[in-house]
Parts: C-alpha cells; sequence; structure tokens
C-alpha cells in the first residue's frame, strides 16, 4: 500500500515538474518574439525600429482595376502590421516604404492552332498570363545599409482563356499575384533574405 503511495506521489511530482518545464518553454518563447529581434515570420527587426511608413502604391499604368492602387497600398500595410509588431504611421517611419505599380500585362503563353482555314477561326492562346510590376523604395532610417531604391517586383499568375473568362477571375488572379509580390517586399526589407 505504500509504495502506491510512493509511485503516485513520484508521478504527480514528474507531472507538476513536466507542466512547469512547458510553461517556461512558452514563456521564453513569447519573450524572445516580443523582443522584436527575430519573429515566427521571419522578420529580423531591430528593437529600436518601432513604426513604418507605407505612402500609397500609385497606378502608373492605368490598364487594370480602377481600384488595382488601393488594394495593394491595403494588402502590404496589413500584411506588415500582421506579421509585425511595428507601429503604422502616415509618414517618416523608422522605416519607409514607397513605390507605384508600373507593369499590368495580359499576354497569351501558350498558342494553339484552331485546326481551320476559315480566318472567323483564328488560332487561340491555349494558355494567358497576368503580370503585375510594382517598383519599391524602401528606407531604414536606422540602418541604411538595407535600403534600396525603385527595386521591381514581379509576379504572374496563368489561367486557361477556354475554360476561365478573364473579367470572372481577374480579382481572384491580382489578389493572388499581390500575395507573392508583398512577400517578396517583406522578405527583401525587414526578412533580410
Amino acid at each position: 500500500m505504500e509504495s502506491q503511495k510512493e509511485r503516485y506521489i513520484e508521478k504527480s511530482n514528474n507531472l507538476k515538474s513536466m507542466i512547469r518545464q512547458i510553461f517556461i518553454f512558452f514563456l521564453l518563447t513569447v519573450v524572445v518574439a516580443g523582443c522584436g529581434v527575430y519573429s515566427f515570420t521571419g522578420a529580423n527587426i531591430s528593437p529600436e525600429i518601432k513604426t513604418i511608413s507605407i505612402q500609397t502604391f500609385y497606378d502608373e499604368v492605368g490598364t487594370g482595376p480602377p481600384n488595382l492602387s488601393q488594394l495593394f497600398t491595403e494588402n502590404i500595410k496589413d500584411y506588415y502590421q500582421q506579421n509585425t509588431s511595428l507601429t503604422l504611421t502616415d509618414s517618416e517611419g523608422d522605416l519607409q516604404l514607397e513605390g507605384s505599380i508600373t507593369g499590368y500585362r495580359l499576354t497569351p503563353m501558350a498558342p494553339r492552332a484552331s485546326g481551320s482555314q476559315n480566318f472567323e477561326d483564328a488560332d487561340i492562346a491555349a494558355l494567358q498570363r497576368l503580370t503585375i510590376t510594382i517598383k519599391v523604395t524602401y528606407v531604414n532610417i536606422q540602418d541604411d545599409s538595407y535600403d534600396f531604391e525603385s527595386q521591381a517586383f514581379s509576379f504572374y499568375q496563368d489561367y486557361d482563356p477556354e475554360k476561365e473568362d478573364f473579367n470572372s477571375i481577374e480579382a481572384t488572379l491580382v489578389e493572388e499575384i499581390y500575395e507573392a509580390i508583398i512577400l517578396d517586399i517583406f522578405n527583401a526589407s525587414v526578412a533580410n533574405w
């Protein structure tokens, strides 16, 4: 009877010890992530850097949807706010991003013969590609070795015009392209990859 009680107490003490170790691990994880030195998103931001200003990215091409500029600007602001502890300011942040949309191009990628001799049944593209290019200037007030000026970031998405109408999927393609470009900008600016 006595040995069973001793085993129970020993197991209880082991469990308490394990819970304490797990709690300490999580506490250390929160402290390290909160220091601003490194985060789980890959951002490597000095603890002295507290703010970021992101100016409106203007649409210089004018061939895409009318909300192209606003959509990109809001998406990039949201991404930095969700993946860093930086405070967004209107201007003169410790980190500064600005730029413009310089390319919005739809090009045929895989021509396919129609197999018809009629001029009206012309050859068509089996695959179309939407490419968006954005030029970005980045300034790090604390360390100008990370700065870059008018660096182009570009990405594309393909679709099959035989199966999908461009007008119905354009917004989805733009969102997917923006996600990739914003990740590239984030990595180039604060992840230092």
